[in-house]
């Protein structure tokens, strides 16, 4: 069976390794052993033409299929409605949305214009699972052609309460394509539960059949089908982590950063330049606590490592200076001469090298406002020496915080209580940085990339419906 995936970017391989895909080529890596599979999305590539086009580049048992967007393309349903409208909405910053007819229009002639080219390459034989927000409607598109295979949705990020989903215009319209998959996979039970109120409410006048199962799933059923919903975290592959931050946090690049803090503790957060990522909550935090716990000012440095995205878009640029003068401010507040509180830069780094600060680091400080899973916070903890473990803070509101229910979970937006347990982790005794690490670790070893994909698969394969009646779940989910 040959397994065909679907994303916005794709991991192509180079010679220094895959690049484009990012998170996603780490977590599907294991998957990507176990089938024979084609790997489809834009090339990244921005015509000024309308003659797009569209390659096949073959590696190993991999194939890629890239095709290129046109400039309107990339200006109405990338820059335009992926990310000023769904991005936004998905993670509750509503007042952030910019809505227009046009951007809709080129999502959803992108859309049909990837079903178009995937109808062409798909085999009846073929399993395919689609990857988040950018292909909401695919399944439906490629649906109207025909295709009558196994197709799974994954959503990477959150899915919201009803009452902020429905800001979304015309949601009617494409979120009920989400119906036209087999599977539709979330990230945490809280998006499921959202997702199945939302269906309900909204289908009140049709027979929507809702069905408890097993495995944090349930079954809709409608017209005659069945549309499987399932939690599945996404998650890592602890053991190897580890192993990368062992010998990274030998490497030169790292000691050159450990050897500059001349014995001072290094908290650290890694987050992309997001709105969702609650970066200036976080430096106010950062600030309230050299204030209310001055004894630390000079004993610890702050690394804040957040590379720049979507740079083209104004919120993203006014986020960007706004963060650098929140820096400035509390540096110039209470830095001293040998002294910098605060050390914020704008620069990706590799992998291995994120590993071994991660290590090297007694504080992650992982804060979003709002986060499908956060994958960063399960680095760090896999990073860490489990002789002698940093401490995890992190956000009620990331994914990950269902996993690691040990890390100090805090509100992001509440910078006495962030502030607080950047305090507590600094003084904790040994002990419990040991308890909390062993029992977060458990369960990311548990709960592993290669198991995130499996499992996902395997509900993909499955056609029976499990499970009780559908009274039960239209109680337990409004």
């Amino acid at each position: 069976m040959r397994l065909i995936l679907i994303s916005n970017r794709v991991a192509l391989p180079t010679e220094s390794g895959p690049h484009r895909a990012g998170g996603l080529e780490v977590i599907l890596a294991p998957t990507l052993k176990q089938y024979e599979a084609v790997w489809f999305g834009w090339s990244g590539n921005v015509l000024a033409s309308d003659v797009i086009t569209t390659q096949s580049i073959q590696n190993s048992s991999e194939s890629y299929v890239l095709t290129d967007l046109s400039e309107e393309d990339y200006q109405e349903y990338y820059s335009g409605f992926a990310n000023r409208v769904l991005w936004p909405i998905l993670h509750y910053r509503i007042d952030l949305a910019e809505f227009t007819r046009r951007d809709l229009t080129g999502y959803l002639r992108v859309n049909e214009y990837f079903a178009e080219v995937l109808s062409k390459v798909v085999v009846p034989s073929d399993l395919l699972w689609v990857h988040d927000y950018h292909f909401i409607p695919l399944g439906e598109k490629l649906r109207k052609r025909g295709l009558a295979n196994r197709i799974g949705f994954f959503l990477h990020v959150p899915f919201p309460a009803p009452e902020f989903i429905t800001v979304l215009p015309q949601h009617e319209r494409l979120l009920s394509s989400l119906l036209q998959y087999d599977l539709v996979g979330f990230q945490t039970e809280r998006d499921v539960q959202n997702f199945v109120r939302y269906v309900i409410s909204e289908n009140r006048s049709t027979d929507i059949g809702v069905f408890e199962a097993t495995n944090r799933q349930v079954v809709l059923s409608r017209d005659g089908r069945q549309i499987r919903i399932g939690a599945f975290p996404v998650g890592i592959d602890a053991v190897e982590f580890e192993r990368r931050a062992r010998r990274a946090v030998k490497s030169s690049f790292v000691q050159e950063v450990v050897e500059s803090l001349s014995g001072r503790t290094m908290i650290i957060g890694a987050d992309r330049l997001d709105y969702s990522k609650g970066l200036i909550e976080r430096m106010e935090a950062v600030d309230l606590f050299f204030s209310n716990w001055p004894d630390w000012r000079g004993k610890v440095t702050y690394l804040q490592i957040a590379p720049k995205s979507r740079s083209e878009i104004q919120e993203y640029q006014e986020l960007g200076q706004a963060l650098g003068a929140v820096a400035g401010r509390i540096n110039g507040k209470f830095g001293e001469v040998a002294w910098t509180p605060i050390r914020y830069v704008n620069r990706a780094y590799r992998r291995s090298a994120l590993a071994g600060l991660y290590r090297a680091a007694r504080v992650g400080l992982i804060t979003p406002l709002r986060d499908g899973m956060n994958l960063v916070a399960k680095e760090y903890v896999a990073a860490q020496d489990a002789n002698d473990p940093g401490v995890l803070i992190l956000s009620r509101f990331a994914g990950a915080a269902d996993e690691c229910r040990d890390a100090l979970i805090v509100n992001p937006y509440d910078a006495e209580s962030v502030a607080s347990a950047i305090a507590g982790a600094l003084a904790m005794p040994l002990p419990e940085r040991r308890d909390r690490h062993s029992h977060i670790l458990a369960t990311l070893t548990q709960n592993s990339s290669d198991v995130w994909g499996a499992q996902f698969l395997q509900s993909l394969k499955r056609l029976e419906l499990v499970g009780r009646d559908a009274e039960f779940w239209q109680r337990s989910v409004i």
